[in-house]
């Protein structure tokens, strides 16, 4: 009897290890530092990371998964996405397709999005579809699909008249905008209750639109005032909750900063008080360079748009502007979205720069800093395998081998 208690014992104890897991490759790198370890290993308990280094205790009954000539790094984090768009024209989508259609939609893109490596995103707006992306949120955090950590905004916020609204159409058809409309403060304030009500984690407000270029100089309307955006931003922190802008440039930029936003997405063109402000204040900028490319490929845009930004995301660099990688992923197919941080690389950043955008700074603007985005002891374990060194070739980023999400193994080689 006592040796069938012992051996159950030591079953149960081996059953208990299973949740041990060490990854081993040739490389590990530290995102803070730049630091490449050679070899690198992680050893994962659970859902969190318990050690890195060269070399980690190997706990009996751990599995070892050795993933060769790879580099181990921190899950990628993508601060810009729209689960609930696909390529296509985006204005008739949110008029034919169905919210339940666009929310199965949406289930596969986020599942896209993770076995590309991105296992934590913010999502920008669905685009007329409401608090559905609270559902698939919620549905991820439940396991009950696939998809990255989530931060929704559910419907963005615009103004009539607005970026968003369903402008060009028959009026009397009465096409629904793609953004909850608020016209002053009182509105702005009352929409934001109610958005998170239904389950937004952040505001996501229209500041300007719609963009275009007057004898060489790049112009956008602003779409709030300084007062109307401090006061969504004061409603947004009343509860320790935040807001981000969509704005290309100025004047709305700078009312932006001047609230306190956490981040200006697009940033095409930033004066000088604006980028001060933003190093100041830890404002990120996210600049979305898939996305332009994308729509000059398929004949939406200007090429010398994307050449201007690009010159003045330079300069953002230069001034010291906090940047976070956004790619705007969803008018293009989910899943590609990796191929901004080659972007950013182009246009300025160096490769460590570019990938600390998308994995240190992109946890700190999602408000999970010291949870994720570096691979640390305590930490939750999402981590990705590219092939060869990303700091020698960032296009490692786009051939993810490799992932794991809250110490779960989602793809491997």
């Amino acid at each position: 009897m006592r040796i069938a208690i012992l051996l159950l014992a030591f079953a149960l104890s081996a059953l208990g290890q299973t949740s041990e897991i060490v990854l081993r490759a040739a490389r590990l790198l530290d995102v803070e530092t730049g630091r490449v370890l050679t070899p690198g290993e992680i050893l994962i308990r659970a859902e969190r990371i318990v050690e890195t280094g060269s070399i980690v205790s190997h706990p009996p009954y751990a599995q070892v998964i050795d993933l060769g000539d790879t580099t181990l790094m921190p899950g990628l984090i993508d601060a810009h996405v729209h689960l609930f768009l696909h390529p296509g024209a985006e204005d008739l989508q949110t008029v034919q397709e169905s919210v339940p259609q666009r929310t199965i939609l949406a289930t596969l893109a986020a599942r896209a999005d993770l076995m590309a490596g991105f296992t934590a995103e913010r999502d920008m707006g669905t685009e007329g579809a409401g608090s559905a992306d609270t559902a698939v949120r919620n549905a991820i955090n439940s396991g009950l699909i696939p998809g990255p950590r989530l931060r929704i905004s559910g419907n963005a916020v615009d103004i009539l008249g607005g970026h968003e609204d369903a402008l060009g159409y028959n009026p009397e058809q009465h096409v629904l905008p793609n953004a909850t409309q608020a016209n002053n403060a009182a509105d702005l304030i009352s929409v934001i209750r109610q958005q998170f009500k239904e389950g937004a984690d952040f505001i996501k407000i229209y500041e300007t639109g719609h963009d275009s270029e007057r004898e060489g100089k790049f112009s956008t309307p602003y779409q709030f005032t300084e007062a109307e955006l401090t006061a969504a931003v004061h409603e947004a922190a009343r509860i320790g909750k935040r807001v981000a802008v969509h704005a290309t440039g100025e004047p709305g930029t700078l009312y932006a900063a001047k609230a306190g936003v956490a981040s200006i997405d697009h940033a095409d063109q930033l004066s000088r008080e604006t980028m001060l402000l933003m190093r100041e204040k830890g404002i990120f900028a996210v600049p979305t360079f898939a996305i332009s490319e994308y729509f000059i490929e398929h004949a939406h845009s200007r090429r010398d748009i994307l050449d201007f930004h690009a010159q003045e995301f330079r300069k953002q660099i230069a001034a010291g502007v906090p940047v976070a990688m956004g790619s705007d992923v969803g008018p293009f197919p989910h899943g590609t979205q990796a191929h901004e941080f080659e972007l950013m690389v182009k246009y300025g950043m160096t490769p460590l720069a570019a990938i600390q955008a998308g994995t240190l700074n992109g946890a700190k603007l999602l408000d999970w800093q010291g949870q994720i985005g570096t691979l640390k002891a305590g930490y939750f374990a999402d981590i990705i395998a590219v092939p060869g060194n990303p700091l020698k070739d960032i296009s490692a980023l786009t051939k993810v081998v490799f992932v794991m999400k809250n110490g779960a193994v989602v793809r491997r080689p």
